[in-house]
């Protein structure tokens, strides 16, 4: 671990900030353009927006990073050199949104004290609506910006107002006021999530450039005056919030039904024939690219598609080759197309053409049959479509499937949401050459002989390990000893504060809140968590846990006490730069796009560029378990958290989070927790909302990710969510932990909860209770976190107690507890003894 004292910029963030300018542009979305863009030349600009002087880098919560600095919208517009000419509105707006913030936060005050609510926990996630003003739009110049900003957050859900998912009286006035003055008008969107951009839609120039963390300012001045280009494309479908059927019963405090089934996103928008605002994958560039028809070749049931793109304009740009395919309605409803594969073009200049290949196994295109638990190929033609978004396919083959073909059986999980999904009738949208194309595309057969039938044997009842005399850890580490003799040696109480966190020496006798943002951890200050401290007399280190998923989330500055870390406030810190002698030390960390962003470069190996970055850093601060990427589906614009998730769609989720655990894991003892596993798509009463998903929306939307994830990538560490499913909390579900997780897709890293899932704030609830610690032992979810000595007595009690809901053996606890030794001895030099 570094332990920095200078106040001066190190190299690494030089470095590091210097990478994401580069990256980000790749992430920004071009909805809209007239030709405007890019800008010839800086020059006198007139700049409005929330967004512009307060841009927002990343939301609120564990996906927030403690920078340094950030550049913000205005910072990089006059780090580029243009002269912006609207100071007095920007002040004017400064002022007021800053009074209607001390408004809104002594409302939340009033609010929580009435409720009985800790002020901190009820004010965690609340984003104040956009005010609503009138100041004279005045700027000098013949074009001006408009910057939207929307922040958004753990704990909270976004709302169907003004001001949040709807824009404001006062920014559609001012937009449109400002489109018409202008000569050259450009709305950009700083934003985590989707805004309905309905009533401003005869805007003709709307660049999306989300919230890239770092580098945000420059970057879009970079984009602005041409000297990179947006190249991303849309992960969500954007439509006007009523058009989702994830809207309705969204944010019920107790149950939320998932009635849409697999029909998410695109699938829905599609099959429905609902047009949307901008579609799913949809994105323009400075550019424009040509997609050939494209050829589909079959061996050894790969499916291949091999296209020519052409970049038919005169500037530099990147395309996104998206592949889709079309299965036939059977027995099972299928979606009128999904999505396969994708891949992105290097850079190309004007006139210059890339051929591209892109493979997918055919028994992908498998959906799952809940009557017969297994994944089936349905007998029939299964069409392969490419192009650029999913408004823009064309069938360039088609695919064969001579009998229906069991790919893989398994076992009925998950649960019953007592109700029968949507379903819907039809072919859905389709383009006016479906037709045509149907009848000239070439038709390959998939080659199955026989069933696939891969069956998946699911473990039985684990045995203790046997004690076979004193074993140290010493001799564990040095390899002379195997594990479970180590594990063997321990009593029930040892094993029993493994599975749980490290909890304060305040909290031994009480279920004490401990402080999770700035003093969870005794030896980096800000770190979310650890594991436990207490077999440090037997040589067994701690493993430190950073937030995420943006970056690592610690203290920017800290003092020492001892060997204790401690949060130092920002004054002190300034005091310490003056004196050397005091001894304060600084954790800059940098701030990668958030999740989304990261998403709409449709870019593995850009995600592996910012998990590499995340990795160096993670080295550097000592902190070797990141508590990151979040991948949860984007189920429904509303969620709070959707800034932090990818997509809609779960092979893009499971992609870029395994390119970013590559980049973090290429780090010797650093490794990522994919999280929130699984359904944690809403924010509303989160520690006991109720998902009631179908096993089959289950398996083929909101666990598919994951599997793409664990799968490629073998992340060290998974975090279960905050929700029940079906019922019975996620961190609790044996069929889910280790059922699904472990024994079918071959998980074999640790597995935690998320913090205080077990209890130990009091929020209110509805009608469902708390997790058990002792369940996620039962379940096979290894560490209850943050630990409260509640959580450690109702393990005790699950091993002795026939009655507990969750009767323990001393077998089950020694699995989990084993797992996490093995963790901490994977992560080498990078735990604290």
């Amino acid at each position: 671990m570094i332990r920095v004292r200078t106040p001066e910029i190190q190299g690494f963030e030089t470095e590091h900030a210097s990478i994401m300018r580069k990256l980000a542009p790749e992430c920004m979305v071009l909805l809209k353009s007239d030709g405007t863009l890019p800008l010839q030349n800086a020059g006198k600009i007139a700049l409005y927006g929330n967004g512009a002087r307060n841009t927002v880098k990343g939301g609120t919560g564990s996906g927030d990073v403690n920078v340094r600095h950030f550049v913000t919208v205005e910072e990089g517009l006059i780090n580029a050199g243009f002269e912006i000419t609207t100071g007095n509105w920007l002040d004017s707006y400064g002022s007021l949104a800053k009074e209607a913030k001390i408004a809104f936060d002594k409302k939340l005050k009033e609010e929580a004290e009435e409720l009985g609510i800790d002020p901190a926990f009820y004010a965690m996630g609340q984003v104040m609506p956009e005010p609503g003003y009138d100041l004279p739009l005045d700027g000098e110049g013949d074009t001006a910006l408009y910057i939207l900003a929307r922040n958004s957050g753990e704990c909270v859900d976004r709302k169907i107002v003004e001001g949040d998912i709807r824009l404001s009286a006062t920014e559609i006035r001012d937009i449109i006021a400002l489109h018409e003055k202008y000569e050259h008008f450009i709305l950009v969107l700083n934003v985590g999530g989707m805004v309905d951009l309905t009533p401003v839609q005869k805007v003709d120039n709307i660049l999306l450039i989300s919230q890239l963390g770092t580098a945000t300012g420059d970057a879009f001045a970079d984009v602005l005056l041409g000297r990179s280009y947006p190249s991303g494309k849309l992960t969500m479908t954007w439509a006007p919030i009523d058009a989702y059927p994830s809207t309705e019963g969204f944010g019920h405090p107790d149950d939320t039904p998932y009635r849409e089934g697999i029909y998410v996103g695109y699938r829905y928008f599609d099959k429905a024939d609902v047009e949307p605002l901008y579609p799913f994958g949809f994105g323009l560039g400075y550019t424009d690219f040509r997609i050939g028809s494209g050829k589909v070749t079959v061996r050894d049931n790969i499916i291949t598609v091999s296209v020519k793109v052409e970049n038919i304009g005169n500037v530099p740009g990147k395309e996104v080759v998206q592949v889709y395919y079309s299965a036939p309605d059977g027995r099972l409803d299928k979606p009128t197309q999904e999505l396969a594969a994708y891949i992105k073009t290097k850079e190309l200049a004007g006139g210059e053409s890339e051929e591209l290949t892109v493979s997918f196994p055919g028994e992908e295109m498998a959906s799952y049959d809940t009557e017969r638990a297994s994944y089936i190929l349905e007998q029939g033609i299964y069409y392969i479509r490419v192009g650029n978004s999913s408004r823009n396919t064309h069938i360039c083959g088609a695919v064969s499937v001579e009998k229906e073909t069991v790919v893989e059986a398994l076992r009925n999980l998950g649960g019953d949401p007592g109700f029968e999904d949507l379903k819907i009738e039809g072919s859905g949208f389709t383009c006016p050459e479906e037709e045509t194309e149907k009848e000239a595309a070439e038709v390959v057969a998939l080659a199955f002989e026989h069933d696939l039938k891969r069956k998946t044997v699911y473990r039985s009842e684990p045995e203790a390990y046997l004690y076979r005399g004193e074993c140290t850890w010493k001799e564990v580490k040095e390899g002379t000893r195997p594990l479970g003799d180590f594990v063997a040696s321990l009593t029930n109480e040892q094993l029993s504060y493994l599975c749980i966190g490290d909890y304060k020496e305040s909290q031994k006798d009480t279920d004490e809140v401990m402080d999770v943002i700035g003093d969870a951890s005794g030896t980096v200050a800000g770190a979310a968590g650890e594991t436990t401290t207490r077999l440090e007399g037997l040589g067994v280190g701690r493993a430190v846990m950073a937030d995420g998923p943006a970056g690592l989330r610690l203290s920017t500055a800290y003092r020492l006490e001892g060997n204790v870390a401690k949060q130092a406030e920002p004054e002190e810190a300034e005091e310490a730069a003056e004196n050397p002698a005091d001894a304060v030390y600084y954790q800059y960390c940098t701030a990668i796009p958030i999740g989304t962003a990261l998403a709409q470069s449709w870019n593995d190996e850009l995600s592996r560029s910012c998990g590499d970055i995340v990795g160096k850093e993670m080295e550097m601060f000592g902190t070797p378990v990141w508590l990151a990427p979040a991948m949860n589906i984007q189920r429904s614009p509303l969620c709070g958290r959707n800034f932090e998730y990818y997509s809609e769609d779960p092979l893009i989720s499971g992609r870029v989070a395994a390119g970013i655990t590559f980049g973090v894991q290429l780090h010797k003892g650093c490794i990522t927790t994919i999280k929130h596993f699984a359904c944690n798509n809403q924010e509303t009463n989160r520690y006991f909302s109720n998902s009631l998903v179908s096993e089959r929306a289950l398996r083929e939307i909101y666990l598919k990710g994951f599997e793409i994830c664990v799968k490629t990538s073998q992340p060290g560490a998974l975090m279960t969510s905050y929700n029940l499913i079906n019922g019975e909390h996620a961190c609790n579900r044996k069929d889910l932990v280790t059922a699904i997780l472990r024994d079918e897709w071959g998980y074999d890293g640790i597995v935690m909860t998320d913090w205080l899932v077990t209890g130990g704030v009091d929020l209110g609830k509805g009608r469902h209770p708390y997790a058990s610690a002792a369940g996620c032992v039962k379940a096979g979810n290894d560490i209850t976190m943050p630990g409260m000595p509640s959580d450690r007595e109702d393990i005790m009690k699950a091993l002795s107690d026939p009655e507990h809901p969750y009767t323990l053996t001393r077998a089950e606890l020694q699995v989990c507890a084993g797992r996490v030794l093995r963790m901490i001895l994977k992560l080498n030099g990078n735990v604290c003894v």
